[in-house]
């Protein structure tokens, strides 16, 4: 099994910057027929950034050199951009236009779970703020603490805690360091014929501990499940203490603190090691397309495989629209099924668990009205699955304001939400000036309901960060209106925090502000995430 690596993350745009590639003519031209002429809107230089000065004194550094070691401490300007925010589009903005303003005053790289914990426990004493960072991949406003009323701020790089701890066959868990990225476990455990399966779009470059702290799901759900379903034990580092958890694979004992810190993002402690569920590597991996008439069409015939139990390992279904962009593209494959909704099915496992689950799909499929489109079309989907943050940073240097988001309902509801926030999102973009191109699709589902992901390009303003903002927040007010969730697998941070109390109400926001003042009584592990 080959698996590629990850290189170091680009500061102002997405993964290996020997990847990233300018829009084509041709892909220029289909752009300029949707949102008009486009402009070109380079970042800045690294030397142009703007960062605040360090705001820890010489003691205070020198106390956490004392922690982890001098090598492990960074104040120098590429490190402390390199470690500022997330990915979201309203954090690259930013950068790009040299805005370093919510950098940490110091990268501290500890080695093991001891060092965290000694860390956790210093910037308690000294009330300094920290931010737990893994493969910064965060598209939510996850890793920019609030910074007032701390004598500072650190970003707590993980990267360092890369160990496979323990590998139990029989049971058939393993446990590994939360820096660890994606790519690097899945290689560890190919060396005992493993596998976690998943692979999210982020895939290689977000930290095991960050897909736990977030409730991640990757691209093969179907078949594999969240990451927070793989999760069997936790291992965190809190400001009262080690919280370890998880000594069963089911038990009755309470309620069930790993749902606690898993979607915690950090705000309750760092978590250092992570039990998963793993299974056997696929002898066989097949994916093939698929052509429905409609999106309402396509869901059904996914309702229908969910609650039939005939789940393909990966599922997912674009809408007309985003179906009609695909195909439009130079690389696209299987122009054929133009006119309709593309849905892509993979099957994973041993020759002969793959030739029944795909025999199982194929009769349901076809019986729903669905057209098969072979598997070239679904080998070119599973080639270029982690691409897609490369074409977005693009398209924001000629102009492009692009971002996606997602959300979560029932099957009865799925409709409803659909139109719902796909209009609230054309008519806030379009009052600007600005008619936006909405695409969406499906990508996990489950018996009683299924996920919603929009991806939205408009021609960008001078000040694109204030023309995205009314535009996310009409797409999460619709959300709630309709009574779904706000995010189904991007977490909360700041960016979902003023709809969270709608969601889980009054008493839930009771909840979770007494955890936080209980475990975190001066408020130091990521100040500003996820607590309304």
């Amino acid at each position: 099994m080959t698996i590629e690596l990850p290189s170091q993350m680009h500061w102002s745009r997405w993964g290996d910057p020997e990847k990233s590639h300018p829009v084509s003519e041709t892909m220029r031209g289909l752009i300029e027929a949707f949102l008009g002429p486009l402009e070109e809107r380079p970042a800045v230089a690294l030397a142009e950034v703007r960062l605040p000065e360090v705001g820890l004194t010489e003691d205070l550094l020198a106390a956490l050199r004392g922690l982890v070691g001098d090598e492990h401490v960074h104040t120098n300007d590429e490190w402390r951009v390199a470690r500022t925010r997330g990915k979201s589009t309203p954090d690259l903005l930013k950068i790009r236009s040299g805005d370093a303003s919510d950098a940490p005053d110091a990268v501290v790289r500890p080695l093991d779970h001891g060092e965290v914990a000694a860390v956790v426990s210093w910037c308690v004493d000294n009330e300094v703020a920290l931010v737990p960072f893994g493969g910064g991949t965060s598209v939510v406003g996850g890793l920019a603490a609030r910074r007032d009323g701390y004598a500072g701020v650190i970003a707590l790089d993980l990267r360092r805690l890369t160990r496979l701890l323990a590998v139990d066959p029989v049971s058939g868990t393993a446990t590994l360091e939360a820096g660890l990225l994606g790519p690097e476990a899945e290689a560890l455990l190919a060396q005992h014929g493993l596998t976690i399966g998943h692979f999210p779009q982020s895939f290689r470059y977000a930290s095991i501990g960050g897909f736990a702290a977030t409730r991640s799901s990757g691209q093969s759900s179907a078949g594999y499940g969240r990451f927070d379903s793989l999760v069997m034990a936790l291992k965190v580092a809190t400001p009262l203490g080690d919280l370890v958890l998880g000594s069963s694979p089911a038990n009755a004992a309470g309620p069930d603190l790993r749902e606690l810190v898993m979607g915690s993002e950090g705000a309750f402690g760092v978590i250092t090691e992570v039990t998963l569920k793993v299974r056997p590597v696929p002898e066989v991996k097949v994916y093939e397309g698929w052509r429905f008439d409609s999106f309402a069409a396509g869901a059904d015939a996914m309702r229908r495989l969910a609650q039939g139990r005939v789940m393909p390992t990966v599922l997912r279904l674009s809408d007309e629209a985003e179906t009609s962009v695909n195909l439009a593209r130079p690389d696209a494959v299987g122009s054929e099924s133009a006119g309709g909704c593309l849905m892509i099915t993979g099957y994973e496992g041993t020759p002969d668990q793959v030739s029944r689950a795909r025999a199982a799909s194929t009769e349901l499929l076809t019986e729903v009205g669905g057209t098969s489109l072979g598997e070239d079309t679904g080998q070119a989907w599973a080639e270029g699955r982690y691409d897609g943050p490369y074409l977005r940073d693009a398209l924001l240097d000629v102009g492009v304001l692009v971002e996606t988001f997602e959300t979560v309902t029932f099957w009865s509801n799925l409709a409803n939400l659909y139109e719902s926030v796909k209009a609230a999102i054309e008519q806030d973009l379009t009052s600007q000036g600005t008619p936006p191109l909405v695409l969406c699709h499906i990508s996990h589902v489950y018996e009683t309901g299924a996920s919603l992901y929009f991806t939205v390009a408009a021609k960008e303003l001078p000040d694109g960060l204030a023309q995205w903002l009314p535009a996310k927040a009409a797409a999460s007010d619709a959300m709630i209106a309709a009574g779904a969730s706000i995010t189904h697998h991007h977490a909360v941070g700041q960016d979902h925090k003023p709809w969270l109390a709608s969601e889980i109400g009054p008493v839930g926001v009771e909840m979770l502000r007494a955890v936080k003042e209980r475990i975190d009584p001066r408020g130091v592990l990521n100040p500003g995430i996820l607590i309304p």
